[in-house]
């Protein structure tokens, strides 16, 4: 039998019942006002507040507790530049020849192209890898399913502080190994772009599916 596991005493959860209807309820109404923002001010970011919401997204539960993430926070101008000629460059590929006619009309009421301007305008752009094995990394288990909870952690967190933000997933993106020199067993997954919207930022007039639509009570 292997031996027990170290252990601590459970965290505190203890909100008086009375109060979880209004927590719940208000944390849901902060997250329901959530829009991907496409157009970004230059307004630069208050210090800290990256940190924090990276600290939040590696607190995520994780398949074994690999902790199967690697985030890249490009802040450089230059380099953000080459990040969204690169992204551009897979973009029209698949905008011109990858994608079937099926999902260019989903994506159409979006507004959505080839052109990438918010991953150069964007302050911040938080570039998100899965670890796989490799010889610095064991084996993990769940990567996309962990990964997925961190980054739901990471937009809650920055959304939390005020801050817009978008998720982009050019196809494929090995080219974010070498641009960022990630090693190998490191591969993309999602790019963030994080800041304050334009003054003159819209967003798609878009429905979201009601309560009784997605969720099944049994």
């Amino acid at each position: 039998m292997p031996p027990r596991p170290a252990a601590l005493p459970a965290p505190d959860y203890g909100v008086p019942p009375a109060e979880a209807l209004p927590r719940a309820r208000e944390f849901a109404d902060e997250l329901v006002r959530r829009r991907t923002v496409r157009d970004f001010s230059d307004r630069p970011v208050p210090p800290g507040v990256l940190a924090e919401a990276l600290r939040a997204a590696a607190s995520a539960p994780s398949g074994a507790n690999r902790q199967p993430w690697r985030f890249v926070v490009v802040t450089d101008p230059a380099l953000k530049r080459r990040l969204r000629a690169a992204a551009e460059a897979e973009e029209r590929v698949f905008y011109e020849r990858r994608a079937p006619e099926e999902w260019l009309s989903a994506l159409a009421p979006l507004g959505t192209d080839a052109s990438k301007p918010f991953l150069e305008t964007a302050p911040a752009v938080i570039v998100v890898f899965e670890v796989h094995r490799g010889p610095a990394s064991p084996r993990p288990y769940y990567v996309k399913e962990s990964v997925g909870i961190a980054v739901g952690f990471l937009l809650a967190a920055l959304h939390h502080a005020g801050l817009a933000t978008l998720t982009h997933t050019p196809s494929p993106m090995r080219f974010l190994n070498e641009l960022l020199d990630r090693p190998a067993e490191e591969r993309g997954n999602l790019i963030i772009p994080v800041g304050y919207p334009a003054p003159d930022a819209t967003v798609p007039d878009i429905d979201r599916k009601s309560p009784t639509e997605v969720v099944v009570w049994r």
